[in-house]
This record gives C-alpha cells, structure tokens and sequence, in this order.
C-alpha cells in the first residue's frame, strides 16, 4: 500500500511543453466508484495495463493499490465501464526537482488541461510553476473518476 499525496492544478500556460520528457497515452475506467473508494482499470499506450483500487475522502492524501494486469482482460473489461472512457496523454514535466503530470484530455474532455504534483511534503506555493492555474485539489469534479461518471467541469484557469 502508498499513500498518495496529491495537488490538482489547472494549467494555464503552454511553457509547460518545452520541458516534457516522456508521455503516455492513456485509457481508464472505472469499474466501481462510490465516496471514499474506486476501482480503475488504466491502460498505457495500448501495450499495457494496471488495476488501481483508491480509498480515502481527504482532498490530499488517500490510500493507493495499483496492480498489473493482463492486456487482453483489461480491454475484456471495457465492456463494463462505468460512465465515459477517459482518453488523455499524460505528459511528465519536471520543475524544480518536482514531477508533474500534465493530462491533457481528449474526446469528450478535450480542453481540459490538468497538472498533478504527487510529494511526500507541501510544495510552497512560490515553488510552483508559473504555468499552473487555479489549484483544484480538493474539488471532486476534476477527479477522474467524477470526470468518466459525471458532467464535465467548468474549465476556468
């Protein structure tokens, strides 16, 4: 078990792009989501995939579990997605010693632009990149599981 220590931030830039060292092309669902806990499926780049069980209701810290499973079983379990698919690729920017994860959406979701900051610590807020938006942590609609079950958000960096 890791806990998962996480901030939300909408990006507001695009200096962001000149700094990504890798990016995954993503396909999650959910199989159960209820308050305090999901079960997601996640698939990387078509070539791969992992089973994530997250409980917790705190905006910042929740308990992770995160488990390869086989590829053709997870595409088997599409056919009981819950909500929508969510496409994106996550991008990986490092700044100041710090890995964000830029996520940027597509179908349904396109245009939604979302930095997540995992640390064992608080970051101080002038540690932060000038490309982050509004900090969203905490507001349950940018969660990925209300993002395949719900309305898309407002987007307002």
């Amino acid at each position: 078990m890791g806990k998962e220590v996480e901030r939300k931030f909408l990006v507001s830039g695009t200096a962001w792009r000149d700094l990504v060292e890798a990016d995954i092309r993503i396909r999650q669902f959910y199989l159960s989501a209820a308050p305090g806990r999901s079960l997601r499926i996640r698939i990387s780049h078509d070539a791969s995939a992992k089973l994530t069980l997250k409980f917790g209701s705190r905006a910042r810290e929740r308990d992770e579990f995160e488990y390869p499973i086989p590829l053709a079983e997870a595409k088997e379990m599409l056919a009981f997605a819950l909500g929508r698919v969510i496409e994106k690729t996550r991008h990986h920017v490092r700044h100041r010693g710090y890995l964000y994860e830029v996520d940027v959406f597509g179908g349904p979701l396109a245009g939604l632009v979302v930095a997540e900051l995992e640390t064992p610590e608080d970051v101080p807020d002038e540690m932060l990149p000038d490309w982050l938006g509004r900090e969203v942590t905490g507001e349950s609609e940018f969660y990925n599981a209300s993002l395949a079950l719900g309305g898309i958000p407002e987007i307002a960096a």
